[in-house]
């Protein structure tokens, strides 16, 4: 275990570590995470778990020697609350880092918290820098999650866990009892008799349980708190005023209380089993022991002077003349020079054999020795702390007590004088407030008295510094002690109760003037503002109902998506607009309730406006309606939309194949039919298996045919994934097939031609060797310049005539 300890004191803890989860946590465990915070709004609750929480962190903590004073301080830098869960979990966690800054303490709180959730524990809305801040809401959260995590959490009472098993087990242990009926941990423990029960189940030598009796709840209570803490070693975690008190005790507190006389009782018998193993460890270790006893003894008589002494220097019983203070302060010093300096040099020789005897025990490979509770160096020097503290409080009050003494007489004059005067103005007043004159005023008349009443009132607040002086020379003379205090306070009371009642009678009153004024001037500027916001209000839900109502009609996915962006857009907005509906609601609400407050029969609609309230609830609730179905027709549309752009990627997919694919196939003729080789026979067949290959492809056009038809059945108009249309493929489709089939009659036209000619074969490849040469474009075809020139390269002469042109043989 990491040293924790301020002081320097090493502390070693040994266990068995915590049992495993075995899955999670049960069902209590999951409820209790949405930790109730609104409880700890009511004071009386939350006192009773500060005390509950602080006194269960301590019996833990005491084990290592330390404990805390105030909840949500002392755990704010994580030392002590890593040093807690050490403890209760037996398990060792992460070092902590000893730095002052803030990021030290959240890290450390952080490790702690991270230890908590790997115990499969969900800490819900609890962080560190609220418990480093010193949130004592989030620290009471905090630590009521650890107590169900290890002290509430592994009770298992025949098939129930947790607060379910606690109850159970309560609920059979009580069960023989008369008037003790445990149904929760609030109401049923109130009259103390539960606690005296368990008590009574398993030590019935500890409680006359027959005498005690249902309605005094606060001796059964004390009673059984005080036998827990003399002989069941549980710390005492709730004062029986707290319980008694409140109408309700808290849940939270009382479970923790119970679940310590479930361990208690439940672990008896292992206790003294542990107690045997002990007493013979002592028999063995005798000299160790007298060595522990001497230093009990030591320890004992060094804190019983701590104690003595503490509460003489903590005495601040002032004196009424200056005499007498210097006799206390020359008391004082006697106890500086003569009585502390032999206790200094007893301290020291007290922690000298401490620290030898651990070494002894340590040599001998014995456990540390751990003093009694309350005897331990940490202890003394917190005790010693303690002296030191009262020491210098106690000087400092002398002198303080000195100073105020001359003091007293000069305020208690200056108090007397002022309160005079004071005494002297208000004299008639409250009987001028209290006059009702402007029951039967005029208007005019009213105007009139305000202006006075005004008057007044500037001159109030004039008066209102001397007031001040009076009550802070008051205080004064109460914090210097001042012997003649209540008498001083009667009379500052008087003039402050007069005071307020002054300040009370002037508001009335001028209440009471401008209320007949601006009653109906009221609820007329609250109609006009009415007016004006319900007005465009009610327009926005009429455009909003028309736009939810509105047909839609769109042919892509961003299309559709772009409405569904927009509605959502609308849906952000109606938050805002609900707000600004219960806004207007609530200006028309406040109008009615100023008029039924006063009496006022308004004469009937608001007369700036036709729109009623009952109108704006019709078309909001209609509003409300209409945005689902918008939702559902939206997602509808967007569900069609994303199965045509699946149509169109699919067809586009295939189309950017099959287009390309005929292009080239274009190509590819057109080359054939310009360099071809061969025999006319050979290049006939070759283009007849060239068409055969076109014709195998035909699978594809029909395959993209069956797209095609899906998508014009889906009414998809447009598919911007490709450039290539049905009509267009069965355009190129249609082209190819015809170019196959004139090119293969082309060759079958020469072959016909050769034979009726009788054109030899190295002719024919002259001729189109000639043309190829010629066709420098390759297209097939040439104009008329380049197909004169091969006329002339074959021996042939062109004459033109008008209007003809004839082929001549050279």
């Amino acid at each position: 275990m990491v040293d924790y300890h301020a002081a320097g004191q090493p502390y070693q803890y040994g266990g068995n570590g915590p049992s495993s989860l075995g899955g999670g946590i049960g069902d209590y465990m999951a409820q209790e995470d949405d930790w109730d915070r609104d409880l700890l709004l009511d004071p009386a609750w939350e006192k009773q778990q500060r005390k509950t929480f602080t006194a269960w962190c301590n019996s833990h903590l005491r084990k290592a020697g330390t404990q805390i004073e105030n909840i949500d301080e002392d755990f704010r830098d994580g030392l002590k609350l890593m040093l807690l869960l050490e403890v209760i979990s037996g398990e060792r966690l992460p070092k902590p880092e000893r730095g002052k800054m803030r990021v030290h303490k959240i890290n450390n709180v952080n490790k702690a918290l991270d230890f908590i959730a790997s115990k499969g524990v969900k800490l819900v809305s609890i962080g560190a820098e609220e418990i480093v801040d010193g949130n004592a809401k989030m620290t009471l959260g905090m630590i009521w999650t650890i107590i169900l995590r290890f002290a509430i959490q592994d009770i298992s009472v025949e098939e129930t866990s947790a607060k379910e098993g606690l109850l159970l087990w309560c609920q059979r242990k009580t069960a023989p009892y008369k008037n003790v009926n445990v149904q929760n941990f609030h109401i049923s423990w109130k009259d103390g008799l539960a606690f005296n029960a368990l008590i009574h189940r398993h030590r019935p030598e500890l409680i006359e349980y027959d005498k005690l009796r249902k309605d005094d709840p606060v001796t059964n209570l004390n009673n059984a708190f005080e036998v827990a803490e003399k002989y069941l070693d549980i710390p005492k975690m709730l004062d029986a005023e707290d319980i008694v008190g409140t109408l309700r005790p808290d849940e939270k507190a009382i479970m923790t209380y119970v679940s310590c006389f479930y361990h208690a009782f439940s672990g008896a018998q292992k206790a003294e089993t542990a107690a045997n193993r002990i007493c013979k460890v002592l028999a063995v270790n005798q000299e160790n022991e007298h060595l522990m006893e001497d230093y009990e003894k030591l320890a004992s008589d060094l804190l019983e002077w701590i104690k003595r002494t503490i509460p003489w220097l903590e005495d601040r019983h002032p004196q009424k003349t200056i005499q007498e203070m210097q006799q206390k302060l020359e008391d004082f010093r006697d106890y500086r020079r003569i009585h502390k300096p032999p206790k200094v040099q007893e301290k020291c020789q007290l922690e000298i054999n401490f620290n030898t005897l651990q070494t002894k025990l340590r040599l001998s490979n014995r456990p540390a020795f751990m003093p009694s509770e309350g005897k331990m160096v940490s202890d003394i020097n917190n005790g010693w702390q303690h002296l030191e503290q009262a020491e210098k409080g106690y000087e400092e009050w002398l002198l303080n007590e000195i100073r105020r003494l001359e003091r007293l007489d000069h305020l208690a004059e200056k108090f007397r004088q002022k309160a005079s005067i004071h005494e002297s103005w208000t004299e008639g007043k409250e009987a001028m407030l209290r006059q009702k004159d402007y029951e039967t005023a005029t208007l005019s008349d009213i105007k009139a008295l305000i202006r006075k009443h005004e008057a007044f009132e500037s001159d109030l607040a004039a008066h209102q510094d001397r007031v001040e002086q009076i009550a802070a020379i008051a205080q004064e003379l109460n914090e210097l002690d001042y012997y003649d205090s209540p008498s001083v306070n009667a009379r500052c009371q008087k003039i402050c109760d007069q005071w307020d009642a002054l300040g009370s009678l002037t508001h009335s009153r001028r209440e009471a003037l401008e209320k007949t004024e601006k009653q109906l001037e009221t609820i007329d500027q609250l109609h006009l503002e009415y007016a004006k916001r319900a007005a465009p209000f009610n327009n926005w839900m009429e455009s909003a109902m028309e736009d939810l109502q509105d047909m839609f009609i769109v042919h892509t996915i961003e299309e559709i998506e772009g409405l569904i962006a927009a509605h959502d857009q609308f849906k952000s907005t109606l938050s805002d607009a609900d707000k600004e509906r219960e806004a207007i609601l609530g200006i028309q609400n406040e109008a009615q309730r100023i008029a039924d407050y006063n009496n006022i029969k308004l004469s009937g609609n608001n007369p700036y406006t036709s729109v009623t309230p009952q109108i704006i609830n019709s078309k909001w609730e209609r509003v409300q309606q209409l945005v689902p179905k918008r939702d559902h027709a939206l997602q509808d549309e967007q569900s069609k939309q994303q199965s045509n752009e699946h149509l169109r990627r699919q067809f586009a997919s295939q189309a950017n194949i099959v287009g390309p694919w005929i292009q080239t196939k274009m190509e590819e003729i057109g080359r054939i039919s310009i360099e071809m080789n061969g025999t006319l026979e050979d290049q006939l067949n070759h283009l007849k298996q060239y068409e055969q290959s076109i014709v195998d492809y035909k699978p594809n056009i029909d395959l993209l045919e069956q797209q095609h038809q899906l998508i014009q059945e889906a009414l998809i108009f447009d598919n911007k994934h490709t450039n290539y249309t049905m009509e267009h493929i069965r355009v190129g489709w249609e082209q190819l097939l015809t170019t196959i089939a004139r090119t293969i009659n082309e060759v079958e036209n020469q072959i016909l031609t050769r034979d009726a000619k009788g054109i030899s074969q190295e002719q024919m490849q002259e001729f189109r060797a000639s043309f190829n040469h010629f066709d420098k474009k390759r297209t097939g075809s040439m104009d008329t310049d380049d197909f004169r020139a091969l006329l002339i390269s074959t021996g042939y002469s062109l004459v033109c005539y008008p209007l003809t042109c004839s082929l001549r043989s050279l």
